[in-house]
């Protein structure tokens, strides 16, 4: 597998995804509050860009404020439809969220994996569907703790990776993010060496796809109980360009001292 270094500036991005837990009303006042929170920081938002993900129903009112307000956040949707359009009730498509100028979507992610079944197939359905209406792709992959006895380190989301893959060009933007299972919602994340393992690896599988140029700009990110108190040793990997914040995106101050990592812990 290729060896890509990391000489290409990537600046780190930190996302938060609220899967099911904030309504259009609470949307607005995370947001806000999160704005303020950083700006009164100081925080530089062309050093680590900072990107929420709520739900379907609150991205209109989550837009409408930051186009009004200009607020330095970028936001994306939790999920998107693979068709492009047709008799297919309750999906949302790509020309939806570019309508809402929506930069990112969350691609694969393990919830909708392991909860809805959701293939390697439709994963890449899905991601030619965002890179076809100019949307980053999140493209989410980790492994179980059965997949990493049973397959090792790495294997499942290298092969998850590659799929996805399958139907992108090397003028896509993408974003990777590696989420061990194993760790999700348990407390104990993965070791920064084990993250960073994986995240060479997966830039080794798209410096084969799509060539040595788009892996070198590609970031990768890290999800799995990530908290304010080991983002650090996360971000101090040089394949690790960022974190799919989960429970901890949650709290707005937690969320942002996971954002100003380079302040507080000195780096």
């Amino acid at each position: 597998m290729a060896a890509v270094s990391p000489t290409v500036r990537r600046v780190p991005l930190i996302a938060g995804n609220w899967k099911m837990n904030l309504d259009h009303l609470q949307a607005i006042a995370f947001v806000q509050k999160l704005a303020w929170t950083l700006k009164d920081a100081n925080h530089d938002f062309s050093a680590v860009e900072v990107a929420v993900f709520p739900p379907f129903t609150d991205l209109r009112s989550v837009q409408t404020l930051i186009s009004a307000d200009k607020l330095p956040l970028a936001f994306g949707g939790q999920d998107v439809s693979e068709h492009e359009s047709g008799a297919y009730t309750g999906e949302i498509s790509a020309a939806f969220l570019e309508a809402l100028e929506t930069r990112y979507v969350i691609i694969g992610h393990s919830e909708r994996r392991t909860l809805h079944g959701e293939t390697d197939e439709q994963v890449a359905g899905k991601v030619a569907a965002a890179v076809k209406h100019n949307i980053a792709p999140i493209i989410c992959v980790g492994e179980t703790a059965e997949d990493l006895e049973v397959h090792g380190a790495s294997a499942v989301p290298v092969a998850q990776l590659r799929a996805a893959l399958a139907r992108v060009d090397s003028a896509a933007d993408i974003v990777v993010a590696y989420e061990p299972v194993w760790a999700i919602g348990s407390g104990q994340a993965a070791t920064p060496e084990q993250a960073e393992q994986v995240a060479a690896a997966l830039r080794g599988v798209i410096a084969e796809v799509l060539g040595q140029d788009v892996a070198a700009k590609t970031r990768i990110l890290y999800g799995g109980s990530v908290k304010s108190g080991n983002i650090a040793g996360f971000m101090r990997e040089p394949n690790v360009d960022g974190a799919l914040v989960g429970g901890a995106s949650l709290d707005v101050n937690e969320f942002a001292a996971i954002v100003r990592y380079q302040k507080h812990v000195g780096l």
